[in-house]
């Protein structure tokens, strides 16, 4: 039994579509677990929709238009015989979206996000499954929210593990002995019955759930790049494909901020030992990179770079050290305002950290730090991490740039740095 995922780039078009079906169907009839995302574009196109509900801005309605017409388009082609059952069920799917828009913007902002970004996935699989089926193969499409169990910290929720453990484990093996089974990424279910999601770009992690209930021999997260390369081809020209790589190194790659592989998605597979593969839907022939417990060094440096970075520098307002204690409180405030850190350093009095530039959190997290330190911040900022760093790397990197922050540990160098001028 192996599981493969599809993220929203593989399935933007009809060609996609008939190309992911190809690739499916190339596996088998049977003992497939599919995962995939919404198709291309959707989530951003959503999340517009979700905070112009939220802020009361009468444009939703056009952009529910806009989103229904993209999806109806791609399946008008895919599907000619207008009675597919594909048309209604895609239809009574926005309906959902349709009945929140109908009424006032009273739930929380992370709730009402949730219950409408999720439609991209369900959306998305079933035209997936629903082409699959017309071309020949038998397709069971499965609603992810009956077997992903969460808390309701909704936009981020936490997976309820014995729970999820339980649904899958009770229903779905029976299904995979019968064909090919389709299901979403991103989404799970709260134990109020409310849709919930597990962070952006979640359906690696949704598909390593998945595998590691189900004990599959390996997953497989399809991807339009040949493998794991050591640098995102939008920052270099000249790029490595890694053709192995250790879990630990492929965590660590993740959690700098990798954008090949959601970061939660390593711990559930390396708990089970299921090898990860990552290869390209363009060339699906191509064997793609390795991830398994097998240590070994990656053969090149890897570089990772995070734009639109703001630099806080947080200093106590008395003058007094910056002690355990203190840093207490700031970790506080930055879990309190859901405010993640990239990199940080910390002198005697002073503590500097590189956070993503998200207005809204920046607004509420200063201010709340500001009753008890002095914050100074720096926006327009780039952070670069080197896995396995040398002179010749960092000089690479830094031409024409000042680095503000550095640092350091044995395998890995982090700069946070900005164009000089």
């Amino acid at each position: 039994m192996q599981v493969y995922k599809f993220g929203g780039a593989s399935i933007k078009n009809i060609e996609g579509i008939k190309n992911v079906t190809q690739i499916i169907q190339s596996f088998g009839a049977k003992n497939l677990l599919v995962v995939v995302s919404a198709i291309d574009k959707t989530t951003d196109r959503l999340q517009e929709l979700a905070f112009a509900h939220i802020n009361g801005d009468e444009r939703k309605h056009q952009l529910l238009e806009s989103v229904k017409d993209f999806h109806f388009d791609i399946i008008s082609k895919l599907f000619t015989d207008t009675r597919n059952p594909v048309y209604n069920d895609v239809a009574n799917t926005f309906v959902e979206i349709e009945w929140l828009l109908e009424e006032d913007a009273e739930d929380t902002a992370d709730y009402l996000y949730d219950q409408i970004v999720s439609i991209g996935e369900l959306v998305s699989s079933k035209i997936v499954a629903a082409y699959i089926n017309q071309q020949g193969t038998f397709c069971i499409w499965q609603d992810a929210r009956n077997y992903i169990q969460t808390d309701n910290n909704y936009r981020e929720a936490n997976v309820q593990w014995d729970k999820t453990t339980k649904e899958i484990q009770k229903h779905l093996p029976s299904y995979l002995e019968q064909g090919i089974l389709l299901t979403q990424g991103f989404i799970g279910n709260t134990s109020e019955n409310f849709t919930s999601t597990l962070g952006r770009e979640g359906s690696d992690y949704s598909a390593a759930i998945f595998s590691a209930v189900l004990d599959a021999e390996k997953m497989t997260i399809w991807k339009d790049v040949p493998g794991v390369l050591n640098a995102d081809p939008k920052w270099f020209d000249e790029t490595e494909k890694i053709p192995q790589l250790s879990y630990h190194d492929a965590i660590e790659l993740t959690y700098y901020g990798a954008t090949v592989i959601h970061p939660k998605t390593i711990k559930p597979i390396q708990n089970k030992g299921i090898p990860l593969y990552v290869r390209s839907f363009i060339h699906p022939e191509e064997v793609g990179t390795e991830i398994s417990a097998e240590a070994t060094t990656l053969p090149v440096p890897s570089f990772i770079f995070k734009v639109n970075q703001v630099l806080l520098s947080i200093s106590p307002k008395d003058f007094s050290f910056i002690i355990e204690e203190n840093l207490s409180h700031i970790f506080a405030i930055f879990h309190r305002n859901r405010v993640k850190v990239n990199t940080m350093l910390n002198s005697a009095i002073s503590f500097s950290i590189s956070i993503d530039n998200d207005e809204q959190k920046i607004e509420s997290l200063i201010n709340d730090l500001s009753a008890d330190f002095k914050v100074k911040y720096n926006k327009d900022m780039e952070l670069v991490t080197i896995r396995y760093y040398n002179q010749e790397t960092i000089d690479r990197v830094t031409v024409g740039k000042k680095v503000w922050l550095e640092v350091k540990s044995r395998n890995t160098c982090q700069m946070v740095m900005k164009n000089i001028g």
